[in-house]
């Protein structure tokens, strides 16, 4: 094969494809906001992740016959088998902008790189293993990325590009969920949600101390899972003791959000927790397919959500987080896609 053949099976156009949060059936008309007309909208639908199809090639297609010689010399991945979310967690935004995903369905984490205009999968752990588990997801130093995976029972370390490069918490860590990143103290918070507590290390990967145990005390933990930052505190979702406790970084215990009960705003199985620039605290309580949203000091502000898959809709949701541009993720683990939505803010 010539070279100039080599360079034109990567396909002739300069411009890679751009990034929409609007791919297939989902169309701008879709666009709704909450709380409902005649009140303040305060969110917005803004789209979802899918998977490859957030990508859009604006150049022709290739020829079949160019598609056919790529396969043959093996520049198409996967082997045909489409980059689809199909059971997402948890995930984060880097300081780059990418939009990182874990997914149990796939054992691995999607990349969403609007910049380049590409969608990467990364599945390979630490020591030659591939991911099992993966859930909670944070930023580590020096612009790591840190995986937790609940069956290989450790944090995976990877650096910008995907490339594992160690891990922490093993022969400690029981069944590993949620992860927070506290970059002012460096140190990592662990929801280990077999020994009903949170464990924290520092940067140097060593175990410093242990907050909670299991109990339904204040401060106490019931299979705690996911975990958020909200300034110098830790949101916790205490998830079979239905509830959301703030603890500080040190474990004292400040305050319980929600409460359990049969209505819409109470708690049954909390999962996600996030924070927003104002404060405001979001609960995934994903037996009644809700995203809950409470103020600062525990009161509830609005209720997303109810049973389906159209927008604002889902099937047993995960995870949410939050980035610098006011949009707010969710993983609807079971309709295989990441909802967003952007935070209009408090104003009057």
């Amino acid at each position: 094969m010539t070279a100039a053949m080599a360079v034109c099976l990567w396909g002739c156009a300069s411009t890679p494809p751009e990034f929409t949060l609007t791919p297939g059936s989902v169309s701008a008309a879709d666009s709704v906001t909450w709380p409902v007309a005649p009140e303040t909208p305060r969110y917005a639908y803004a789209g979802e992740l899918v998977g490859e199809g957030n990508f859009v090639q604006r150049v022709p297609k290739r020829s079949t016959f160019v598609r056919a010689l790529r396969a043959v010399v093996g520049l198409d991945e996967d082997n045909g088998r489409a980059k689809v979310l199909m059971r997402p967690q948890s995930g984060m935004v880097d300081a780059t902008g990418r939009i990182l995903v874990t997914d149990v369905g796939r054992g691995g984490v999607f990349v969403f790189d609007a910049k380049a205009g590409e969608l990467v999968f990364w599945d390979q752990a630490d020591n030659g293993a591939a991911f099992v588990s993966p859930l909670g997801i944070a930023p580590g130093p020096g612009g790591e990325i840190h995986v937790a995976d609940a069956e290989l029972k450790r944090v995976v370390r990877l650096d910008a590009t995907g490339r594992p490069v160690g891990a922490y918490g093993a022969g400690v860590l029981e069944r590993p969920t949620g992860l927070a990143r506290d970059s002012a103290r460096g140190l990592t918070y662990v929801a280990d949600t077999g020994a009903h507590d949170i464990k924290v290390f520092d940067d140097q990967r060593n175990l410093v101390r242990r907050l909670g145990g299991p109990g339904v005390e204040p401060g106490r933990f019931n299979r705690p899972t996911f975990l958020a930052m909200k300034g110098d505190a830790l949101v916790v979702s205490d998830t079979l003791n239905a509830r959301v406790q703030v603890i500080s970084t040190d474990g004292v215990p400040e305050r319980e959000i929600g409460r359990r009960g049969i209505y819409v705003g109470n708690l049954v199985r909390p999962k996600g927790v996030a924070t927003d620039r104002d404060g405001n605290v979001y609960v995934v309580e994903g037996y009644h397919d809700h995203l809950l949203v409470f103020d600062g000091r525990g009161e509830l502000l609005l209720p997303i959500g109810g049973t389906g898959n159209g927008p604002g809709k889902f099937f047993l949701p995960g995870g949410v987080w939050s980035d610098s541009a006011d949009r707010i993720f969710l993983a609807d683990v079971f309709n295989g896609r990441v909802v967003v939505f952007r935070y209009l803010g408090a104003q009057p």
